[in-house]
């Protein structure tokens, strides 16, 4: 009998997204559904920063945005929820 096989662990504190959320959430099925690729090279023109910090990526935007129709939230509000819940967002960005 030789040496068992290390098992390699993942980190704690970075868990991949998918074994932190409900695979099963309607909002999953629907980041599923778009197409993100598509969408950003469409978009990426509107978000071009030409100082300052880099622009945000399009995915993030658009996913912040249907967010806050799909939930009928304010600007202050779509900030709070992405802010208490990254994950809520990080699908939308993927990042996962």
């Amino acid at each position: 009998m030789g040496p068992k096989t290390p098992v390699t662990e993942g980190d704690f504190f970075r868990q991949p997204l998918r074994e932190q959320i409900n695979l099963k959430h309607p909002l999953v099925g629907l980041a599923d559904l778009i197409n993100w690729e598509r969408l950003g090279a469409s978009m990426s023109e509107s978000f071009v920063s030409g100082k300052g910090r880099p622009a945000s990526a399009p995915r993030l935007i658009a996913g912040l945005l249907y967010l806050q129709h799909a939930f009928d939230l304010s600007d202050e509000e779509v900030v709070w929820q992405w802010v208490e819940n990254p994950y809520w967002v990080r699908r939308e960005t993927g990042k996962v």
